[in-house]
């Protein structure tokens, strides 16, 4: 499956019809990420039933800034319309795979069942 881009208008649609979106901050002049973009378009061969996306930070400003991304790339995963994880910096192809397997095992309704308990923590 090829990368697609997302935009201010995509994004949120891309992120809600999909169970599994993993989301590359990214930009042009950025070397990391120039050398992961390679290992993330592969892994995107690899699974056909997870969305891969990027988002240029320089085109994408505000996206990026709702996100607080500070440095890139930046990796965020998401999974039925929950952020589930966010790191800066390049992976090799193995900690990609590790991550996507992860993500993919995850309990959605344990996760859910802690977010609520955190937020009631905080109330």
């Amino acid at each position: 499956m090829a990368v697609i881009a997302l935009t201010q208008d995509n994004f949120e649609a891309v992120v809600i019809s999909n169970d599994l979106v993993l989301v590359d901050f990214w930009a042009p002049w950025c070397a990391p990420c120039r050398a992961f973009t390679p290992i993330f378009e592969a892994a995107s061969e690899k699974h056909l039933d997870v969305v891969f996306a990027q988002v240029n930070t320089d085109a994408e400003q505000e996206l990026a800034a709702s996100f607080q991304v500070r440095s890139i790339p930046t990796l965020t995963i998401f999974r039925q319309q929950v952020g589930i994880f966010s790191q800066a910096g390049s992976l090799p192809a193995s900690a990609l795979e590790e991550v996507i397997q992860q993500a993919q095992a995850l309990d959605m309704d344990e996760v859910r069942r802690e977010i609520a308990a955190q937020s009631e923590a905080r109330h």
